[in-house]
């Protein structure tokens, strides 16, 4: 059956295509299978050009065993926002049609990796044409409709939304797709992998993922969610649908009033930031008793201490510099929330080395 893609042709000369797909769920659920499916298909029966950027390979471990491996939970955060501001330096040449350059204050190893991966799916090619190493993007990443596609779990909705912001700073298209697994299978995947996540990582994350909510968020009104196994042949033409729908309506980036918003920024993000430092000021107070009633060491205690304000500091001069954006505001209960999560990760680590003596 011929779509309007079809007649189309991948080489016409209409408007520019171009999004971002983003792909959350559980780990184990079969995100990375289907991005590799995805993407063999659409080059091969349409003709797209396709970028898999998967977090897993191009970023450092997630913090998330509770046992103090990988990177802390603030500088994995950091490293997610480093890897967005490489995808947009990619953006940035596909859209205005330049050479890609490496960004300043980048850790060498994670902009090696994403070279590589563009590389190895022909979006980009090396040009020695200056002593810092440029990149041009390939033919078929300008003549083609192209689709980035982010593997990750993307469990936060504000994760995703940052996602969608560069969509709508760039007017690209955007779309979402949930990968729904039953627990148990993901668990049973898991212990047959190389590299086996703790199952209660598993189990938290779980608990906390955000499902998209098109009725709740308007800006996830692009989503699908697909149940794992995904078998392509039968999802097919829901996913492509999905893909066309966001390649062809791309978000709109609205201008405003941009004096009064900062007005505005300024004014929430003072009310929010006082009351966020009383509020996480409590927070570390009730946990630090809770240490002490699980009769933490006294060194254990202080470094817990130590580490707690650390993180307070770190997300309140974030949340003063307007960096914390969860949705189209930065709510008070967005930042607890976050500051918790990050929290229990942290003393997850000190009540399980207390457990140990």
């Amino acid at each position: 059956m011929e779509t309007a893609e079809d007649s189309r042709g991948a080489d016409s000369d209409g408007p520019r295509h171009l999004g971002l797909c983003v792909l959350c769920g559980l780990p184990a659920a079969g995100k990375s299978t289907l991005a590799r499916v995805l993407g063999q298909w659409l080059r091969r029966e349409r003709g797209w050009a396709v970028g898999v950027l998967s977090y897993d390979d191009l970023m450092p471990a997630a913090p998330l065993d509770g046992a103090g491996a990988g990177p802390p939970p603030y500088q994995w955060k950091m490293s997610r926002q480093e890897l967005l501001k490489y995808l947009e330096c990619f953006l940035m040449a596909v859209v205005n049609r330049c050479q890609m350059s490496a960004p300043p204050n980048r850790t060498e190893s994670m902009w090696e990796d994403f070279v590589t991966c563009l590389k190895d799916q022909d979006l980009i090619i090396s040009a020695a044409l200056e002593a810092q190493p440029v990149y041009l993007v390939a033919e078929t990443a300008i003549s083609r409709p192209l689709v980035l596609v982010l593997d990750d779990n993307f469990y936060y909705q504000s994760m995703r939304y940052e996602v969608y912001q560069l969509a709508r700073k760039y007017s690209l298209g955007f779309c979402q797709l949930f990968l729904d697994c039953p627990l148990e299978t993901c668990l049973q995947r898991n212990g047959q992998r190389p590299q086996v996540l703790p199952a209660d990582t598993i189990h938290q994350m779980e608990r906390k993922i955000e499902r998209p909510n098109p009725e709740k968020n308007a800006w996830e009104h692009n989503s699908l969610t697909v149940q794992s196994p995904v078998h392509l042949s039968e999802a097919s033409l829901e996913v492509v649908d999905l893909l066309l729908t966001s390649l062809e309506n791309p978000v709109k980036y609205v201008e405003e009033n941009m004096e009064q918003k900062e007005t505005d920024r300024i004014i929430c993000s003072t009310n929010v930031f006082h009351k966020a430092d009383q509020t996480l000021r409590r927070i570390v107070s009730e946990t630090m008793k809770e240490a002490k009633d699980e009769q933490v060491l006294p060194n254990n205690l202080k470094q817990l201490a130590e580490e707690l304000n650390k993180l307070k500091s770190e997300i309140l001069e974030d949340l003063r510099q307007g960096k914390l954006c969860f949705q189209q505001t930065t709510d008070l209960s967005d930042v607890v929330s976050f500051f918790c999560d990050e929290k229990d990760n942290i003393v997850q680590k000190y009540f399980s080395k207390q457990h140990q003596h």
